[in-house]
């Protein structure tokens, strides 16, 4: 049974001056014509915003590129998504019978753009000030948990920045196998690169994290071999 959205606002430690905003935020558009696709659209971009204030303010004397980083390792589908799975926004989402059916509460994107939906229906109900106040005090934790190992590029970042600053090809990755039970896959992942015969293989739980591995090894080889 779908839960009351009055007990969410409680929750957030908000309350809308119009309901009926609120509960747009939480509809998904295979519930009806009447969806958070907007109010998603304009959240979206206010959060980007307010969190590139916070850090520009927090880290006075970190880069541009610095800043970036810091800030799509918090404004991301899967950041979002955790903080609306702890608010178990999933139970208020107003979604069609199909979504229902497949489980679409669970969903990364879904849960994200609700949550962007809701800081875009507040920005309109209560303005920038409350608006911008209480995305802070959502990511305080995130925030908080910021390193200088945040500020670091990833392997595959800076592998690709120095073909790039060498002026040569990019780097290839080729899946090689994948095995395993869905919900613990190993993944295996070949990196080529043109200046050298040689590749490097790496693992992972995730072809992502299999492809970083591959990197880091083939930027130590290149350290090695240049």
């Amino acid at each position: 049974m779908l839960k009351n959205p009055d007990n969410l606002q409680k929750k957030l430690g908000l309350h809308f001056t119009d309901p009926e905003l609120f509960k747009v935020a939480l509809t998904h558009r295979s519930f009806g014509a009447n969806n958070n696709e907007r109010l998603e659209f304009l959240g979206d971009s206010i959060l980007g915003f307010v969190i590139a204030r916070k850090l520009y303010d927090i880290y006075p004397e970190a880069s541009e590129g610095v800043l970036s980083r810091l800030r799509a390792s918090l404004v991301n589908e899967g950041s979002l998504a955790e903080l609306a799975r702890k608010l178990q926004l999933g139970d208020y989402l107003l979604l069609g019978t199909g979504e229902l059916k497949s489980g679409g509460f669970r969903r990364d994107s879904i849960l994200s753009d609700a949550l962007e939906a809701i800081m875009g229906a507040l920005y309109l109900d209560q303005g920038m000030t409350s608006c911008q106040q209480w995305i802070e005090q959502l990511f305080t934790e995130k925030l908080g948990g910021l390193s200088l190992e945040s500020w670091r590029k990833d392997p595959k970042t800076q592998l690709q920045e120095l073909m790039q600053a060498r002026k040569l090809e990019l780097p290839d990755y080729t899946l090689i196998t994948m095995s395993g039970l869905a919900h613990e896959q190993t993944f295996k992942v070949k990196c080529t690169v043109s200046v050298l015969a040689e590749a490097c293989t790496g693992t992972g739980g995730t072809r992502k994290k299999a492809e970083q591995d591959a990197a880091e090894k083939m930027l130590q080889l290149l350290k090695d071999s240049l």
